[in-house]
């Protein structure tokens, strides 16, 4: 590939991940998590598969578009599912368990990638292929099992006894405080209506930005330079050489800051949960964020810039899975809340276009456009959490006090009167916010 061909062959996954996202949601609501769960891992496992075969440029953007399609409905899926089984303030721990598993395979999949190209000449194929050609047949034998392993739903779990299922459905009923949980197309529009969800896809955005170049760069295989290492194009394998390592020890040097950002981000999920907030944990991994860029831009000594990589990564990380809980913390309703979240998520990965050409070849190895970008855009996302912490505080405030002048307290609330607001979902009196 030369030229901009790297930036389009990764862009160009990112407008179908995204337009596949809200419909896949809808389709497990309407159909079953075990069922479209696995439907979708077949589907990429094959295009993943396909990406081992291609041949030119033309078909590596075609199967590139086929597997954003495909793949497209997981991550809001996932997290969606999550939702299905826990309670409000517990799914922020196990989203962020979820989402720090692409923190490991940033920290690793580089060095597996280096070992599996070594297959360089195994059927005809180079090395590179080998690594979608494994990973895609890999994915496709776990669909086919995680089919009886995936339970719908805690009311027809087969692991939980008759008694567990009825306690486990009770308290999520309480949790939800009996809102709609059947499909109607009512919801879907009031999800799209809803200005709170738009705000949180811009703070996403901010931060997805780097998410997903961090994460979609294993297409970097593809350049017939790069096969010696996966990651030469990212930031901080460049940086680690600037300090005096070899390839090889670059790529082991890369691994700590991706270890740090995973710790950051269970614990952050873990904390946040605990303290039943959100918006506080949202501000301050922003803030560690902008420092970590900060001392990326404003010097070329490497062991400052391998600082910054520290702080950078545990910033961003935890405030995905992180803000993708606090909206969904702030949807009522079941079918709101999967589109509320396929919004959240699919503008979220637009940032994944934008990160294809943020950081060219042509800026190495300073990458002042890449980020100075991502400062303002993180900058963006702090500002617009801040504004909605302050505003779900003074939202709740004010329902309360429009409850007291009614005489009336939420542990007053009867079942037939909350039934009376069930499809208003996070507009009913008696639904507060998650700050």
């Amino acid at each position: 590939m030369k030229g901009l061909d790297y930036n389009v062959a990764l862009a160009v996954f990112f407008p179908w991940y995204v337009l596949a996202e809200i419909p896949s949601n809808i389709m497990m609501k309407r159909t079953s998590p075990s069922l479209w769960l696995c439907i979708i891992m077949v589907a990429w496992g094959v295009c993943m598969t396909l990406m081992g075969l291609v041949t030119n440029f033309a078909s590596l953007l075609v199967v590139r578009m086929a597997l954003g399609l495909a793949e497209g409905g997981l991550f809001p899926g996932v997290t969606f599912y999550i939702t299905l089984w826990y309670r409000r303030h517990e799914c922020g721990f196990r989203m962020a368990i979820f989402f720090s598993a692409a923190t490991l395979a940033g920290a690793f999949g580089g060095l597996l990638a280096r070992y599996i190209s070594e297959m360089k000449g195994v059927g005809g194929r180079p090395g590179w292929a080998w690594i979608f050609i494994l990973e895609g047949l890999v994915t496709i034998v776990v669909a086919f099992f995680a089919k009886w392993v995936i339970n719908d739903s805690p009311a027809t779990a087969k692991f939980l006894t008759p008694e567990e299922r009825t306690e486990v459905v009770a308290r999520l009923k309480a949790d939800r405080t009996s809102l709609a949980d059947e499909y109607d197309t009512k919801y879907l529009f009031d999800a799209l209506k809803d200005w709170k969800i738009w705000v949180h896809m811009f703070i996403t955005i901010g931060m997805l930005i780097y998410y997903c170049f961090g994460l979609w760069l294993k297409l970097t295989a593809l350049d017939r330079h790069l096969h010696s290492s996966i990651f030469d194009l990212s930031v901080l394998p460049t940086i680690v050489k600037n300090m005096g390592y070899s390839n090889n020890a670059s790529q082991l040097m890369s691994v700590p800051p991706y270890v740090l950002g995973c710790f950051a981000t269970i614990s952050g999920g873990y904390l946040a949960d605990r303290s039943m907030k959100r918006g506080p944990y949202m501000i301050f991994f922003c803030v560690i964020a902008i420092i970590g860029f900060i001392l990326l831009i404003s010097t070329s000594n490497p062991h400052v810039q391998y600082a910054g990589t520290f702080l950078a990564v545990s910033g961003i990380y935890p405030n995905v899975p992180m803000g993708v809980a606090w909206n969904g913390n702030n949807i009522g309703g079941t079918t709101k809340r999967a589109v509320g979240i396929a919004m959240h998520v699919g503008f979220g990965n637009l940032g994944g276009v934008i990160s294809g050409f943020a950081y060219r070849k042509t800026d190495a190895p300073r990458y002042f456009s890449g980020h100075g970008l991502l400062i303002a855009t993180v900058t963006m996302s702090c500002c617009l959490s801040i504004f909605m912490t302050i505003y779900l505080a003074r939202e709740n405030a004010r329902r309360e006090e429009a409850m007291c002048a009614q005489g009336l307290t939420l542990d007053k609330y009867t079942e037939e009167m909350k039934v009376s607001e069930r499809t208003k979902g996070d507009n009913a009196t008696f639904f507060r916010y998650t700050i």
